[in-house]
């Protein structure tokens, strides 16, 4: 179903891609700006309360992080520098979704439960990227798991959508618990994959 979506959304994605990069627009500046209109969404409208605007806005913004890359290719311009800032933008919107759940919820929202998991999800989020940064950085491959990125973002703003339209609390709270969990397998799938990387070179 992800790989349907993702392939509607490149059919709709390109005829756009070509007319920005008709009106002098570069990927790069797609990447910021996608970026900054996520956090400045994720950390007002999550810590006020507005979880399903929230959600809607950061998954339309969220396009951006496929519509750079059509503009990339479309110009000639993929390259090392584009994915460096893609890579390293994207941790800051991811970061800033989790934080302003943390902040909804240990505030007004009143569920530290569910503030903790988004808390652990925030920094697994992190953990996740930096085991395959590192591990690429050493000469060695990290990627895959359980829990890449996209179906993580999608699956924590279909639920807090779901909470902003009245669903229960428990839905994200059981939603994040799972993510956390997913989060922690994928870290340790990881390593494991290093590690046999590793083994491999020294035996």
């Amino acid at each position: 179903m992800l790989n349907r979506l993702r392939g509607a959304m490149q059919r709709v994605l390109t005829p756009l891609a070509s007319a920005l990069l008709r009106l002098g627009v570069s990927p790069d500046a797609v990447t910021i700006a996608g970026t900054l209109v996520v956090v400045v969404t994720a950390l007002w409208a999550f810590p006020t309360g507005h979880l399903f605007l929230g959600a809607l806005l950061i998954g339309l913004f969220a396009l951006t992080d496929s519509l750079d890359g059509v503009m990339a290719r479309q110009s000639g311009r993929s390259g090392p520098w584009g994915a460096f800032l893609d890579s390293t933008l994207d941790r800051f919107g991811d970061g800033a979704i989790f934080a302003g759940l943390v902040l909804w919820f240990f505030g007004r929202g009143d569920d530290e439960v569910t503030a903790v998991l988004a808390l652990t999800c925030l920094v697994l989020g992190s953990v996740v990227p930096y085991a395959r940064a590192r591990a690429e950085g050493l000469g060695m491959t990290a990627s895959g798991g359980i829990a890449e990125r996209a179906d993580r973002l999608l699956v924590a703003l279909v639920a807090t959508a779901a909470v902003g339209l009245g669903a229960p609390t428990a839905v994200l709270t059981v939603v994040l618990g799972l993510l956390a969990v997913a989060s922690a397998v994928t870290v340790v799938q990881r390593m494991a994959k290093v590690h046999r990387q590793a083994v491999g070179v020294t035996e």
